[in-house]
């Protein structure tokens, strides 16, 4: 794949305490744009936008908060776009009823966890994504979240049946799915050519 221009003074900021980070990197790593693991507030410092990766919503939110992370990280997603797989999803929406899940309130949902169900009835399906790429994606659901109370100002880019899977509010891209384990960036390409270079 040939690295656009435009990718070379790019670096995509990847938060590393817990879940799929490394698989966001090298995704990223195949579109030719560098990226930054973010463990400590100074990693906020000189990145374009932000990856959440998918991982487990309530430690997420535990080790966030211990690593003095979450303030630091809530003040760059004032400014930053943002990409939130699965449990990354699951905190960039509306707060839960679960108070051990602290959400940043950045895309107009609510989600409701592992609503597939536990992690042996994980499932990957072909998923058509309309507008945004020429082929199906295959999405990989594990323990994934479903969203509801989805306001107007959200986009839905692709459902599984009738159910949004991939939304846009702005800047903030949400999945409920892996599309950092499957060899296919082409969400991850959406995420930069559409949202990220089109804010700067």
């Amino acid at each position: 794949m040939l690295t656009r221009p435009e990718y070379n003074d790019l670096t995509i900021g990847i938060v590393a305490l817990q879940g799929s980070f490394a698989k966001h990197a090298y995704s990223m790593g195949r579109l030719g744009i560098k990226s930054r693991a973010i463990r400590t507030a100074a990693d906020l410092k000189l990145i374009d936008a932000l990856i959440l990766p998918g991982g487990e919503s309530t430690t997420m939110t535990l080790l966030l908060e211990n690593e003095n992370l979450w303030e630091p990280l809530a003040d760059a997603l004032e400014i930053l776009p943002v990409f939130g797989t699965c449990a990354g999803a699951i905190l960039l929406g509306n707060q839960l009823e679960d108070d051990r899940v602290r959400c940043f309130n950045k895309i107009n949902y609510t989600a409701e966890r592992n609503a597939y169900g536990r992690q042996v009835e994980s499932f990957s399906t072909a998923l058509v994504v309309p507008y945004l790429l020429d082929q199906d994606f295959h999405a990989i659901f594990i323990r994934a979240p479903k969203f509801r109370d989805i306001g107007d100002d959200v986009q839905t880019l692709a459902v599984y049946g009738s159910t949004p899977v991939l939304m846009r509010q702005g800047q903030v891209l949400a999945a409920a799915f892996h599309p950092e384990l499957t060899e296919d960036s082409g969400i991850h390409k959406y995420f930069v050519d559409h949202i990220v270079l089109k804010s700067r």
